[in-house]
């Protein structure tokens, strides 16, 4: 006779055995003959969490070092750099070519081929007006002597002597007469303006206008002359090489000095304009 205690084990093992059952099926396991039960549950929980996890992971129990297969078990590919964040700045431009400060150094050469052309003009005529004062036919006073005029026109006479470049000359009377056939004199007047010379040895002041009708030779006399060492130079007027030396020369100088000073002006303003758009 089958006591209640004993109908409820009974009962409870048949439940328990359905369960196994159950479970083995929902996971593909077979219990081998004479396995215990404890065995089976342990080999069909162990079966499934590693069926669970080959699931989850995409390995297989037992096989080693196995890549996962594509798409599974890896995060997805990132879609690129982020964005970038409001607030931040752009980014900065680099820097600007460097141009260069206009009109050029090379400009500096027309100033200077001015200033070069001015002073090569004033040594020339400088030169030159020296060979026509050392050029002139000179006669002692008050000795006096004669002079050879080769064209008809005007002539200056010029003194040189103390006195001379400031002016205080001594009273004498000059007489010029031809001393050659066909050699005629027109007049002989006082010099109309100030011009005087310091070339060399030479110290002169133009003191009168000979004009000659015929040219020739003619004698010079100084009556009344006291200034002794002193000589009278007869010559083409120096007054109009002085003019021709002067007035091209020193002009062309002050233009090429003057063009070259507002060149630099020029460069150092743009100059410092560029450097302000750098800053």
């Amino acid at each position: 006779m089958v006591t209640k205690s004993e109908n409820e084990v009974v009962v409870a093992e048949v439940l328990a055995e359905h369960n196994h059952e159950t479970f083995r099926r929902a996971t593909g396991l077979t219990a081998g003959a004479g396995a215990p039960v404890g065995c089976l549950r342990e080999s069909g929980l162990s079966s499934g969490r590693a069926g669970e996890t080959a699931a989850m992971t995409g390995y297989t129990p037992g096989e080693e070092n196995q890549p996962p297969p594509a798409g599974q078990g890896q995060y997805p590919p990132q879609q690129g750099p982020y964005p970038p964040q409001q607030g931040q700045y752009p980014p900065q431009p680099g820097p600007l070519p460097r141009q260069k400060v206009r009109p050029g150094r090379i400009w500096y050469l027309v100033p200077l081929a001015i200033f070069v052309a001015g002073a090569a003009w004033l040594i020339v005529g400088v030169v030159s007006l020296a060979s026509t004062v050392n050029g002139l036919q000179r006669v002692p006073v008050p000795a006096g002597g004669t002079v050879n005029l080769s064209h008809s026109g005007g002539y200056t006479i010029y003194y040189e002597g103390p006195g001379a470049q400031s002016g205080n000359i001594p009273p004498f009377h000059i007489n010029v007469t031809p001393a050659s056939q066909g050699a005629s004199v027109t007049s002989l007047t006082r010099y109309g303006s100030t011009v005087t010379y310091n070339i060399g040895s030479h110290h002169g002041r133009a003191v009168l206008t000979l004009q000659v009708a015929r040219p020739g030779r003619f004698a010079v006399s100084a009556a009344g002359a006291q200034a002794t060492g002193a000589d009278l130079a007869f010559g083409g007027s120096i007054a109009h090489g002085i003019v021709g030396t002067v007035l091209p020369g020193v002009p062309l100088m002050i233009l090429g000095f003057l063009g070259a000073v507002i060149l630099l002006i020029i460069r150092i303003i743009r100059k410092r304009s560029l450097r302000q758009r750098y800053v």
